[in-house]
């Protein structure tokens, strides 16, 4: 489906829904009889594909974030899910964590939405860690993947995590958590990516009072072997840190989406909570086509859930292009020469000469820069356009008044990206109208298609 927002989202929910029938079965019985397939009744006596509040609370999220960032609508949408049974998947409630039903007492009583979270250290369930995946995606449509250092990036998700639990040991677990889910989005493979992602995350709270104090608790995520730790030393129950080590052990223990869902709920305990942490990364890293279909086919309700990934994935796509579509005029006026000079090829002695490199006018980087912080790069570009038996670049440009948005995604990737080689693709992309003709596209396409 090419949607990164299906990817993460179904990825926590099938493992959720496969973790409910055996919530807070020890480890022992569960290695006596492992969970293999998706079970029905159990613990709470659900139907098979039934899941849970961690699915719940996250489509909450997902719903509100299709109309922007709104910690209030946010709250209220959590208040219909406990108190109307909305996002639900039989429309009754049958599992609530204890912070959170706080919280939302006093969001109902009038206490402001980014007060309502506990700050008690007995606060730390994984009550927020388990819903905080969505916050990814309308990050991604303003920064691009790369969070290093942004604290306004931080702080969004920290002040998401503390409409339910706003202690700062919960608001570093989200922190990692998201990096990590934010590198897995890309080519990288996926321990360099958990690599990254947790010691990018680490950074920026070592450099900011108030958070060092806690990375205490982390800085088993920082050890170099932390995949080779035994079984027997991670917990699995609903404590905040103990659901991100054992997520993160089973993500890098195992080579597909299957493997590591399975692996997160035959650890016991807080069976559905763990799975959905550990799927949401691994349905980013494998994708919607490696969930067994087996699986998704019984989750319960499982249209309502995909339509509102693809809302919020045609949101945030629509706000990018329009972004985008900003610069047309800038490309229409536009030419080689005025975009890009050349400095460099200074003789140094007889036949030896420095390396020519392109300097690029402000607005062209400024476009390459708002490019990357968008939702339409397109990390396997390549293999996009070889699929479609475009070879060239005049086969490229052809393609373009045609294109699909799949397709227009990787074209406009490539351009981008080849630039790396500093031989001057981007003035030649100018002066050929090539950004221009993607733009208007786009354009196109966003007011027959996405709008």
């Amino acid at each position: 489906m090419g949607n990164n927002i299906i990817d993460g989202i179904m990825g926590l929910c099938v493992a959720d829904a496969l973790g409910v029938p055996v919530e807070f079965v020890d480890r022992k019985t569960l290695r006596n009889e492992p969970v293999v397939d998706m079970r029905s009744y159990g613990t709470h006596n659900q139907p098979r594909g039934t899941w849970s509040d961690d699915t719940s609370m996250t489509l909450c999220l997902l719903d509100s974030l299709s109309s922007g960032l709104d910690y209030d609508d946010i709250m209220k949408k959590f208040l219909e899910w406990i108190s109307q049974g909305a996002y639900t998947p039989h429309g009754e409630v049958f599992d609530v964590g204890i912070s959170t039903r706080k919280a939302l007492k006093r969001f109902l009583d009038g206490t402001l939405p980014l007060e309502c979270g506990g700050i008690t250290e007995q606060d730390n369930g994984n009550g927020s860690l388990m819903r905080i995946l969505p916050i990814l995606f309308y990050l991604q449509s303003i920064h691009g993947t790369e969070f290093k250092e942004m604290d306004e990036v931080f702080n969004v998700i920290h002040n998401t995590s503390s409409l339910t639990h706003a202690h700062k040991r919960s608001q570093i677990a989200c922190g990692i958590y998201i990096s990590i889910a934010s590198k897995l989005i890309g080519d990288r493979s996926l321990n360099t990516a958990v690599r990254f992602g947790i010691y990018e995350a680490m950074e920026y709270y070592k450099k900011h009072p108030g958070f060092t104090e806690e990375l205490q608790h982390f800085k088993r995520l920082e050890e170099k072997n932390f995949d080779k730790i035994p079984e027997k030393q991670i917990k699995s129950s609903g404590y905040v840190v103990d659901s991100l080590e054992a997520a993160v052990w089973c993500l890098l223990k195992t080579k597909s989406y299957r493997d590591c869902v399975l692996k997160a709920v035959n650890l016991g305990e807080d069976t559905d909570t763990v799975a959905a942490v550990a799927g949401g990364l691994a349905g980013l890293h494998y994708g919607y086509e490696s969930i067994p279909k087996e699986w998704l086919a019984v989750i319960i309700k499982r249209d309502y859930i995909e339509s509102l990934c693809i809302k919020l994935n045609s949101t945030l796509i629509k706000k990018d292009i329009e972004k985008l579509c900003s610069y047309i005029p800038y490309f229409e006026t536009a030419n080689k020469e005025s975009v890009c000079k050349w400095s460099g090829g200074e003789k140094l002695e007889e036949n030896h000469f420095t390396m020519a490199y392109p300097e690029y006018d402000q607005t062209l980087r400024e476009f390459i820069q708002d490019v990357y912080k968008t939702n339409l790069i397109c990390y396997d570009y390549l293999e996009v356009i070889h699929k479609r038996g475009i070879k060239g670049g005049e086969q490229m440009i052809n393609a373009i008044d045609t294109a699909d948005l799949e397709l227009l995604k990787a074209l406009l990737t490539g351009y981008v990206r080849q630039e790396r080689f500093c031989d001057g693709l981007w003035a030649s992309a100018v002066e050929d109208k090539v950004f221009l003709k993607i733009l208007k596209r786009l354009q196109n396409l966003c007011a027959f298609t996405i709008g």
